[in-house]
């Protein structure tokens, strides 16, 4: 019986049998389904087998598994995932986007951000771009940074500035640092994830006017700005205890300033750098630098007070601020119970930094007629303002000279 062959039909039957078999067996295995990743990345591999470029060969049996074995996983995985997102969508809530917290809470958020955190969040999409172009945003940022040393008169002179120019302060950087640096490397990300179109739309950039566009215009270095300089020239033993007027401009890597001071009669105008922060002040009047200040203050000056005067070396020169102590007449004794020198039309005005000696240490004034006062050898005094902040003057006394001028 060896070497009779089985009949076809018992082939056939073994076959069917072994198949069944394999079935029930592949049904019976109590493991747990894979995670809805691995079907993914096992399909993944299929479709990378897809674009691959093989043999002839190859390629038939790339047919034939994309033909049979590919719907037959498909067909699984897509049961498996029914089953699944049921699961999920009990276990797993819808997130939460930052869009869906109340405004009030966004803006608290938004409002506690350095420049950095909301040129970053300005990046997100168009709505926080929005969001944290707003000028209310900035102006608390502004404040915080440069409002004391950015008065009045460089709001004015903003306004000039932007009236000159066409486009956004954010183009045209050479070399850009700091926050400016960091400011063109995040925004064009807004501009690309947002619908407003090519990132070569300047419109896409804060609006000339805007306090945003102010702040970086400080920060680049591009705007220069009027303000006041105490102890001008390096702390010059000439200007001790002194305060001018300049053009300044902010330099990010040496976080200082340059001053450009008005010129001096002939001579072009003076230049300063490396001026630091602390030397800074906004201007303290309206008053240009070239005129006389109307004093308003002559009938209330009593002894102790501290005040600022105009002096100037010649009529070509600007005025600066020069700090000084209303002082006793010389009659009077310095007694509180007995002094009567707020009521005199004179007044004594003392510049203590100077020694006893010196021609510099006392001059007077008449409250009632005063106007601009002396001569070509001890210069001109002008106008006179008195200092009610404390902050002012201990300003003053941290610029003390360490010794006596002369």
């Amino acid at each position: 019986m060896s070497g009779v062959q089985p009949p076809p039909c018992e082939m056939y039957f073994f076959l069917v049998t072994c198949c069944f078999s394999f079935i029930f067996f592949y049904n019976s295995l109590a493991i747990k389904p894979l995670p809805s990743w691995a079907c993914d990345m096992r399909l993944l591999s299929l479709y990378l087998w897809k674009d691959s470029s093989f043999s002839h060969i190859a390629k038939s049996i790339r047919n034939i598994i994309l033909g049979v074995i590919l719907p037959f996983f498909t067909s699984r995985m897509s049961c498996k995932k029914k089953n699944s997102s049921k699961v999920e969508s009990v276990e797993n809530p819808p997130e939460m986007s930052l869009l869906d917290l109340p405004d009030l809470v966004l803006e608290s958020i938004l409002e506690k951000l350095p420049p950095e955190g909301l040129c970053r969040m300005g990046s997100v999409c168009t709505s926080l771009r929005e969001r944290c172009m707003s000028d209310h945003l900035w102006e608390k940022l502004m404040k915080t940074k440069w409002g004391r040393i950015v008065g009045p008169s460089a709001y004015r002179e903003w306004q000039w500035y932007i009236a000159s120019r066409k486009g956004s302060v954010f183009f045209n950087q050479s070399n850009p640092r700091g926050l400016m640096a960091y400011l063109n490397q995040l925004w064009p990300v807004a501009l690309i994830r947002s619908s407003f179109g090519s990132i070569s739309n300047k419109n896409n950039f804060p609006p000339l006017n805007s306090t945003m566009s102010l702040y970086f215009a400080l920060e680049s270095g591009k705007f220069w700005f009027p303000a006041q300089v105490y102890n001008r020239e390096n702390g010059h033993i000439g200007f001790m205890l002194s305060c001018y007027d300049a053009e300044l401009r902010y330099d990010q890597q040496t976080d200082t300033f340059e001053a450009r001071y008005p010129p001096h009669g002939r001579r072009a105008s003076p230049i300063e750098t490396c001026v630091t922060w602390d030397r800074l002040r906004a201007p303290a009047t309206d008053t240009s630098p070239h005129d006389l200040h109307i004093s308003d203050c002559l009938n209330e000056l009593h002894p102790g007070d501290h005040i600022e005067i105009q002096w100037r070396r010649n009529k070509e020169f600007p005025y600066g601020w020069w700090y000084g102590v209303v002082g006793h007449l010389e009659t009077c004794d310095g007694n509180a119970n007995y002094c009567r020198c707020h009521d005199n039309d004179t007044a004594v005005l003392e510049f203590n930094q100077y020694s006893l000696g010196s021609r510099w240490r006392r001059t007077t004034i008449d409250r009632k007629r005063h106007r601009e006062e002396g001569n070509e050898a001890d210069g001109f005094y002008g106008g006179i303002r008195k200092l009610c902040s404390n902050e002012e003057i201990s300003t003053w006394k941290k610029m003390w000279p360490s010794q006596e001028l002369e």
